[in-house]
Formats: C-alpha cells, structure tokens, sequence
C-alpha cells in the first residue's frame, strides 16, 4: 500500500507513534489497513455546505466499517451568491486553485492510499478534480447533494437567481418591498447547492458522467436520507478500487471528459463548466482545445431545460430532474444514439458507463426530452469565434430565447461591473444596446468576476430583458440566462480586442453560426491597438497580486502556470 511509507518499517516508529495519537489507529491491525483520506469541504458560511461535517462523519464511519481508516481534512469554500456583486467575487475563481494546491498537498504529503471528496458548491468540486488528478490515487465524489426549491402558499417555486431577478424588478419599481422580503425568506429553503442547474449542480453531475462519482450524486437532494446512503456506498467502493488499484486518472480521460460534455450540452449546465473541464483536462494532461465542446455539441441535443432556463411556462430543477430519473436517464436517452458517448468507460462503480445505464429510466419525458424530441438539435452550451473572441467566448445558447440568437448593436463599454450596473440602475442603457464588460477576465479582474447580480438586474426590468446584450472578459454564474456571453478571449488585460472597443462599435453576433464580431476595418483595429496601454495590475500584493501574475485566459482554463 502507498501508506506503507508512512507506517512500514522500524525507522518509522515516530511515525507510527503520531499517529497513534491521532485517534484514528485503534489496534495494531490498523495499520495492515488502507488509509483514505476525506477530503471535506465543511463550512458554516456556505448554505451547500453547513451539513457536511455531519455528513463527513457519515462517511468516516462508513469507511471504518468497509475496513480502512479514515482520516478528514478540510478545504476552504468561498459561497459565489453571498460574494456576489462586490470586492469578494474576486477570491471565487482564485479559491479553486488553493483548493486544488491544497488537495494534493494533504493527499500527497501523507502518502494516503485514496480518497474520498466531499464537494458541493461552484469552486470546491473543480478544485477537488484538479488536486485529484495531480495525486492519481483511488479517488470517489460524493457531493452534499442540492437543495430542494422554494414554494410559496400558492404553489409558486422560486429559487436564488428568482431574488437575484426580482432585486432588478425592485430597482424598476415593478416589485415592492413586501413581495421583495417574501422572495428573500422562501427561495433557499434547506442546506445544499442552490436548486437549479447552476455551476454547483452542473459540476456534481458531470462527475457521474466522468465516472468519479456514483449514479445519483448530482441530483439527490441534500436532506434526503438517500444522500446518506449514497455516502456509505461510496465508503465501500473505495475499498474495491484501492484493491483493484483503479486510479483517478484511469477513470477520467479524454473519452470520460467527452461523455461529461456531451451531457453538460444535454442538461443545459453552467457555462463556468466549460473553465472548469478545460483546467481539469490540464492537470489529467490531456489535450483538450475549447473548440471541442462545440463539436460535441453538434451531436448531443439539448434534453433537458432546468433552472435557470424555462421549458414554455414552467420551470424544471434538480429535484425534477432528480424524480425523473437523474443524470442516469439523460445519459440513457444520449445513448440511444450511436456515437454521442463512449459506453465502454470505466467508472468508479467498477462496471463501464454503458454497464450503469442498463437500468436507466426516463420516468418523466417532460423534464428529460426523449432524444428523438429534444428542446433542439444542437446542445445547450456553444463556443463563439470571431473578430471580438478569437480564442473563443462561451454563451449558454440553451437559455437564450429564439428571437435573440442573432442581434446586433453599438457597444457600450464599461471597464468594471459596478460601472455597468450603475448605468442600468440609473436607466442609461437603451434597448437595442450590447453591454460591454472589460477588464474583469482572470488577469483583468483579477479573478474573472461571475456578474449575476448585473445580468439579473438586466432580466429584472422589462424594458431590458430581452432586447440587450451583455459581452464580457469576465464570467456569469450558472444562473444567467439571456444573451449573455462571457469567456472572451484573449481578454482586455492582455490586449485582446474586447479592451479595444469604444462606445457606439457595432457588435455582430450569431448564435447560429458560432460569431462574435465587432464591425470595424483591420487598419481601425490595428490603430487602436498600437495606441493601447497595460493597465496597471490592480492589486500590489497578496495572493491576488500572485494570481494576477500567473494566471492564463478563459480559453487556456484559468489556470496558473
């Protein structure tokens, strides 16, 4: 075993005797056993995860009655809506790479030999990956599971993007503060990742795809008593992997990663996956180019419009897709369709993908469209090229209405979110506009802001919501919906033609051919560039003054290097 370093041998005698005092060695026969380490991600600030030092507790002791030895340890967890809107949304992104640094120093430092994640929210679960795929030992997710949607007394469901939405109707005049403090109470009702196909939920269900979790881990709700017993399977399963000696990188690869896509485009997941897929192929060194989300999304159609998007009047979450059947029956339907996904993957379950969907069951064919009937032919998520994005920018086309999937505008450019919301707030953006965000990509920013709190006040006034257009080096949360268009890349801080523009450029935009332009001459462009100034980094010191120095493009994964 890998602990054998740590444990084997007379020199390690103090080793041993350390680790006696820990508590967890209780007979001498513990240490013949394998040592897993649960890497938690427990803490009180974050609704998705104030449970999970119970649920921790759950699967320590379930790894003690498989027959290992556990030992917890902690990562750090930064909650993307309460960061939203202001100084704090620039730590988000740059806490997934602690989170990975710290993972595979826990991991690698004491020789463990596996581990199980318990992830939940945004950052947490791509942190986990990466720091998983760099340690390469037996390794299972086991997410805290979403949380269950809010109702009120009339039967109307809302959820956190509802609150985000209605603070723009606030703004407008268009909802009072009564009906604004009723939203607020109701719409995040029980612990757990918020309740649509946000970047949590997106997340937790492409580890069942990339078969690094067990069927249910992306749907199952966070109080239901199922979750528990999804942890104690876990527990036993990690146990046959360390026996089989099935790595995390013998389970996810370009094939696996393929199959997570093709359901990410299927589902309608964040357009945040797309960063996140991109640096975990990074770490599994796999060469995977941003291009190829839109070949997968060519062949995989689009089953299934949950939170943030509608499906006509009505609005599908997690826990819907969850009674329908779960991720098992959206890859099931994608199956039927020879050539979408690679069947013959191994996953954690020790049995191949195609073997996990043998019982598969669409119960509801109203939340999970049957292949033949889907919302459309192409996936939800696509990459756009052009003039304005030459290494690609990302939209959620799944949430985008029909009469958006082409517009054109003049810019109105604004070098940081706040400005931008000020200018929606005090009625200065005009319909027909394209709202222009630079400088808030991952080195621009730094840290490559989500801006929910600006793409909801948009959707929040009526006047806006379906007749503007927000572009932006930066990121949405997986709660925008719209023609919204984030990623762009190569960003304004690195001379990209996003930092270019000026107010009054028309911009060009086709979903449908995969375009993002800007209507100017190659002679303009070129003037401008040559008169273009590095701004200068807005933070001297600290870990964002580092990140701000290491930090690559959206279309490279964000990462450092």
């Amino acid at each position: 075993m890998r602990s054998d370093i740590i444990k084997r041998g007379f020199e390690r005698a103090p080793h041993r005797s350390l680790l006696r005092a820990t508590g967890q060695i209780r007979d001498e026969e513990d240490f013949n056993k394998p040592f897993v380490a649960i890497c938690n991600s427990y803490v009180d600030i974050i609704p998705g995860h104030v449970h999970l030092q119970e649920f921790g507790r759950v699967v320590k002791e379930a790894v003690r009655a498989a027959g290992a030895i556990p030992f917890e340890f902690n990562t750090i967890g930064v909650d993307d809506g309460i960061v939203m809107g202001h100084e704090g949304m620039r730590y988000s992104l740059p806490s997934r790479e602690l989170i990975a640094d710290s993972v595979e120093t826990m991991a690698a430092s004491h020789c463990f030999d596996a581990m199980i994640c318990i992830p939940n929210c945004d950052k947490i679960t791509p942190g986990m990956l990466m720091g998983a795929a760099r340690v390469n030992i037996p390794t299972i997710f086991v997410s805290g599971g979403p949380m269950l949607v809010g109702e009120d007394e009339e039967g109307n469901r809302s959820d956190l993007v509802t609150v985000f939405e209605a603070v723009g109707k606030h703004a407008s005049g268009a909802m009072s503060d009564e009906q604004l403090f009723k939203l607020e109470r109701i719409s995040c009702p029980t612990c757990g990742s918020c309740s649509g196909m946000f970047t949590a939920n997106s997340m937790n269900c492409l580890c069942e795809a990339l078969g690094i979790a067990l069927p249910g881990n992306g749907t199952i709700p966070a109080v239901s008593p199922e979750r528990h017993e999804l942890a104690k399977k876990a527990a036993i399963q990690i146990i046959e992997l360390v026996q089989r000696n099935i790595r995390f990188r013998d389970v996810v690869t370009a094939e696996s990663i393929t199959n997570a896509m093709a359901l990410d485009v299927a589902m309608g997941g964040s357009t945040n996956t797309v960063l996140h897929v991109l640096a975990l192929a990074r770490e599994a060194d796999l060469d995977y180019p941003v291009s190829t989300f839109n070949d997968i999304s060519d062949h995989a159609p689009h089953l299934a419009k949950v939170s943030p998007a509608w499906d006509g009047p009505r609005q599908w979450h997690i826990q819907d897709v969850n009674d329908a059947g779960g991720i098992l029956a959206i890859l099931a339907e994608l199956a039927k369709r020879p050539g979408i996904l690679k069947l013959d993957v191994p996953t954690v379950t020790g049995c191949t993908l195609g073997e996990n969907l043998q019982h598969a069951e669409n119960r509801n064919p109203d939340c999970i469209r049957p292949i033949d009937s889907p919302h459309s032919p192409r996936g939800a998520l696509c990459v756009l090229f052009g003039s304005l994005a030459m290494e690609g920018a990302v939209v959620k086309v799944g949430a985008v209405d029909q009469h958006e999937m082409t517009f054109r505008g003049p810019a109105r450019v604004f070098d940081s979110e706040e400005v931008a919301t000020n200018a929606v707030v005090n009625g200065k953006i005009q319909p027909g506009d394209v709202v222009v965000v630079q400088y808030e990509g991952p080195r621009g920013g730094p840290g490559m802001r989500e801006m929910l709190a600006l793409t909801s006040m948009i959707k929040g006034i009526p006047e806006l919501s379906n007749s503007t257009a927000l572009i932006t080096d930066g990121r949405f949360s997986g709660g925008t919906r719209g023609l919204c268009i984030g990623h762009v890349s190569p960003e304004a801080a690195e001379g990209g033609p996003i930092g270019l523009l000026e107010d009054g450029d028309m911009i060009s935009i086709n979903l449908s051919t995969r375009q993002l332009d800007v209507e100017l001459s190659d002679e303009e462009m070129s003037a401008r560039r040559n008169s273009w100034q590095t701004m200068e980094p807005k933070y001297q010191r600290g870990w964002l003054a580092r990140y701000t120095r290491l930090v690559t493009n959206a279309s490279n994964g964000a990462i450092l290097v």
